[in-house]
This record gives structure tokens, sequence and C-alpha cells, in this order.
């Protein structure tokens, strides 16, 4: 892999990875402690184009289970994959995917009005859209492998080739 950043550029990547990490992490493991948490509230106040199909899942107490399972424990998966640059670009590619069902669940868009307050919710661009933004950033730039497990995992596939 060349060597195209400076040091202050690798690291304000990785502290950017970290951070995002974290706040994954944090979120995952906060809902898994909760023991009742539960993505019904947030699905159920959907507007928008995919508001019906999270509405059906708010009300599928099966499929809501599935979901909230994999919330949680995709929630713990990303934020650990990032704060140890550990498959780091899958990492940051999931967590967009999942920012994106957020976003699309609840978008800051004129005119749509929810019963929970929304934190950071502006008109179209939110925390969501910029979250997504920096994790495209991370998946690109390879932050992973300049202070991470990614170096590593590359290396072991490299020699066994």
């Amino acid at each position: 892999m060349d060597d195209k950043y400076t040091n202050v550029q690798k690291t304000a990547l990785v502290i950017l990875r970290v951070l995002i990490g974290w706040h994954f992490l944090y979120e995952g493991v906060a809902k898994l402690l909760k023991g009742t948490w539960s993505a019904a509230g947030y699905l159920s106040q959907a507007r928008g184009i995919l508001a019906p199909f999270f509405t059906w899942i708010a009300n599928t107490d099966s499929v809501l289970t599935v979901v909230n399972l994999m919330n949680i424990w995709g929630l713990i998966a990303i934020g650990l994959g990032l704060i140890m640059g550990c498959f780091t670009r899958a990492a940051s590619y999931a967590g967009m995917l999942l920012i994106l069902l957020y976003y699309l669940a609840n978008p800051p868009f004129v005119g749509f009005f929810y019963s929970i307050p929304m934190e950071g919710n502006y008109l179209i661009v939110n925390k969501n859209l910029v979250e997504m933004a920096a994790l495209f950033l991370i998946a690109v730039t390879h932050s992973g492998y300049y202070a991470g497990l990614d170096r590593l995992i590359q290396k072991m596939f490299c020699k066994q080739k």
C-alpha cells in the first residue's frame, strides 16, 4: 500500500475512525445492557417512502425481535471493527448501511413531525448524514491499515499467496 498521506492526515483519519467506532460501540452496548430496548418506538413513527415497511417491522413481533438483535449486535460489531481497525472497510460500509436505514426511517424533511424529539434534526442534512459521509471517508482511505489490525490481516493473506 502506497504511503500517500502525511502522518498528521493518518492520525486524523485514525482519530475519526476510533471516535465513530466508540459511538457505534456505546450505542450497541447501551441497548444491550438496557435489556428492554426495542426499535419499535423509532420504527412506528417512521415517515417517508419506507414508512410502511418500517411500521410493519414495528408491528410484527417476530421480525422486530430479529431487527432488535441485529441492531444491537450490528452496532457492537461495527464499533469494535472501527476501533480496532479490523475489517475497517466492511465495518464502514455496514455502518453506512445502518445509518442510511436510520435516516430513511426518520428523514429530516419539511412537514415530517415526530413524537420523539430528534437530536441534531436539521433540514435534509442531519448528524446521520454527516456520520455516513465520515464513514465513507474512512472506508476509502484505509485507516485501519495505518493504526489497526488491517495491516496484520493484509500481511497474513499476502504471505499465503
